[in-house]
């Protein structure tokens, strides 16, 4: 398998669940915890009961199902292992590549404290949608922040 098909598995199974790209990076400790960490914030978020019901449209009921105490760990725990698992498949070489997922941790988070007051059409996004679209302005501010820091280290 090439590196760069092997950062990208990683990446995508800890997409599916934070903890999977570990385990195939041979971490199963660090694996272990990371799993046991995301079925902890999401029982106690309620947060498949919050995606089932903005699936089916319910965004008033999700949003008041929802444990925001514990739901905004989720972000920091779901992208940290992300990059750790990109970074021990052996990706992260590159000066400055956790950016764009340190980034979209905090967009995401910050998603979720505001989840309930934004609107698109005069419609609230709610818990899951709202925080979902804030991944793109993450990942755009971090890696523009991961190229300017380059090109001024390169100067």
């Amino acid at each position: 398998m090439e590196k760069e098909d092997k950062f990208v598995e990683r990446i995508l199974w800890s997409i599916a669940l934070p903890g999977f790209g570990q385990i195939l990076n041979g971490k199963l400790l660090k694996g272990i915890l990371f799993i046991a960490l995301e079925f902890m914030i999401n029982l106690n978020s309620h947060f498949n009961e919050i995606i089932r019901l903005s699936f089916i449209g319910e965004i008033e009921d999700s949003i008041t199902q929802t444990n925001y105490q514990w739901l905004m760990f989720y972000p920091c725990i779901y992208f940290f292992a992300m990059w750790d698992a990109f970074k021990d498949a052996g990706g992260g070489k590159e000066p400055y590549s956790y950016l764009p997922f340190v980034s979209s941790a905090y967009f995401v988070t910050l998603g979720i404290m505001y989840s309930t007051n934004i609107k698109l059409f005069g419609i609230i996004l709610g818990t899951v949608w709202f925080p979902m679209i804030c991944v793109i302005p993450g990942l755009i501010i971090g890696f523009s922040l991961k190229n300017i820091i380059k090109k001024k280290k390169c100067n």
